[in-house]
């Protein structure tokens, strides 16, 4: 329900002017994510350049991934391509002429590429940020590993390390992000070893499992941008002030479950939206003292977020998180996964499920662990 709208200060206003006028003048980012190699995010972007293009838009294309198929060089040749320098051995975009070039759409194939000593950034990716600040749109791809805050992650799923990343912050800026899906059979092993692990003693299932969760994780991270582009969105046009707009965030929390992360995006999209953060449990008999104690430190994290604590009992606890939703008039409902098998440390696939058919018009979000 929308309250009367509030007089706004002068102070506020100007600085929903500033964001306007900044949002304006700044090029628009768009960012295809794979989850695994082979998803066919580089033919994605440069066959949506080719598009652009056919309808008038000037592109160019800024890099090119050092290994492509045939398919993709025929896309490349149908558009202009500003070569890349070589510094030492290593093929860096040219920056500099793309600037002076000034296109309206500049395509970046590979963002997490480090630049060699001595270039102006020591990162693709802040290349990729003085073209946006000067008025250029770009459209890039990444894959999942290659996010600095998933990598821990999706290491531990893929067993390969990698020694490049670009930080959340940056994509989370994106004006729209599109995670690129393909059977998972599709998803094969890359001679720059960004691809699965893919050895003899590995069943299909391991590795469709696997595809699966890396999926899943990419999903999350493209929603999560997505918030962060309805808030900045709502701060543009001085929205949360004008009408009131008030979020209410439910995070449910388990005894093993890694709360700190579910925890704190509630706290800040409360706090962008002047709304409510709850914190639930819903506790069954006959947990061990270990997981009372992992339980109290979910809990403590709560407090220190300020968010309103609750405790229920029930041997199903999806009616009651939905009844406690419904009462509480609750927006998002946030609930994590882990490893762990056990019914007290995770909610199930089962579980989960049945989450989200009852919740109807409630969003549910999934924070895998």
């Amino acid at each position: 329900m929308m309250s009367s709208p509030t007089k706004r200060t002068p102070e506020e206003l100007l600085r929903q002017v500033e964001a306007e006028e900044k949002y304006a003048r700044r090029g628009k980012l768009k960012v295809f994510l794979g989850y695994a190699s082979g998803v066919g995010k580089s033919f994605t972007m440069f066959d949506e350049g080719r598009r652009r293009r056919e309808r008038g838009q000037d592109v160019v294309v800024g890099a090119v991934q050092p290994k492509t198929s045939a398919e993709l060089d025929d896309l490349i040749r149908r558009l202009e391509v500003i070569p890349q320098k070589t510094v030492g051995e290593a093929p860096v975009m040219d920056t500099e002429t793309i600037l002076r070039r000034r296109p309206q759409v500049c395509l970046v194939d590979g963002l997490a590429y480090d630049n060699p000593p001595g270039s102006p950034h020591a990162h693709r990716w802040q290349d990729v940020e003085q073209l946006l600040n000067a008025g250029i749109s770009v459209i890039t791809t990444i894959n999942l590993q290659y996010v600095e805050e998933r990598r821990q992650e999706v290491e531990r799923i893929r067993g390969k390390r990698v020694t490049v990343s670009v930080p959340e912050s940056f994509l989370r800026q994106a004006d729209e992000i599109v995670v690129v899906d393909a059977p998972a059979e599709s998803c094969r092993d890359r001679a720059d070893g960004s691809g699965m692990d893919d050895t003899v003693m590995e069943s299909a299932a391991a590795r469709q499992q696997k595809l699966s969760q890396l999926r899943e994780i990419a999903l999350l991270l493209a929603a999560d941008v997505v918030d962060d582009q309805l808030e900045k969105y709502a701060e543009r046009h001085g929205l949360a002030q004008t009408w009131g707009m008030q979020e209410r965030i439910l995070v449910c929390v388990t005894p093993r479950a890694n709360a700190a992360r579910m925890i704190e995006r509630g706290r800040l999209i409360r706090d962008r939206f002047h709304g409510e953060l709850f914190v639930l449990y819903v506790g069954q008999a006959g947990i061990s003292s270990d997981d009372q104690i992992a339980l109290e430190r979910n809990l403590a994290l709560a407090r220190d977020a300020g968010a309103e604590i609750k405790l229920l009992h029930s041997e199903d606890p999806v009616p009651a998180i939905i009844d406690f939703a419904r009462e509480h008039g609750i927006t998002q409902i946030f609930i994590g996964h882990s490893l762990d098998e056990r019914w007290w440390a995770r909610f199930t696939r089962t579980t989960v499920d049945r989450l989200i058919q009852h919740a109807e018009d409630i969003d549910v979000k999934l924070f895998p662990h």
